[in-house]
């Protein structure tokens, strides 16, 4: 599997040491599909992903994760925005490192055709996200305190 990381922020490198090794590895532990896919991945800021919101999904906003599916070998996009994956793990409680790894997560499942527009397509993506994140030390993300 190859992935191609695009850092466009540097708030990305501030947060997590080796940072494209990172990325690499948590794509890598959601990866179910064809080992000879191909993955970009973008991080970088919510000027960027709201202008890819507001264009893709018509809502003129920024999100914490995008994801693009394409055919074939290359599997598709996944971009992150840095300050809303930052101020949602504050409001979280949770590391940088964490969300990070649960966005890199939900993205990686929505490029092999996961989604969560029904609740149970939502209750079989998150199970499986729970799983992974696991696999790499984390906590479950949707777990109330």
């Amino acid at each position: 599997m190859q992935v191609d990381i695009q850092v466009r922020h540097w708030g990305y490198y501030t947060c997590i040491f080796r940072l494209k090794s990172f990325c690499q590895k948590v794509i890598e532990n959601a990866w179910q599909g064809d080992e000879k896919a191909e993955i970009s991945v973008v991080l970088s800021d919510d000027n960027f992903v709201r202008s890819l919101n507001k264009q893709y999904r018509h809502k003129d906003r920024p999100t914490n994760v995008l994801s693009f599916e394409n055919e074939g070998l290359m599997a598709g996009d996944i971009v992150v925005a840095y300050q809303t994956t930052l101020r949602e793990s504050r409001e979280k409680g949770i590391s940088f490192r964490a969300h990070l790894a649960h966005l890199l997560t939900h993205g990686a499942l929505h490029l092999q055709g996961y989604d969560h527009l029904t609740d149970k397509q939502a209750e079989k993506m998150e199970k499986l996200e729970v799983k992974f994140l696991k696999k790499l030390g984390y906590q479950n993300p949707y777990k109330e305190d």
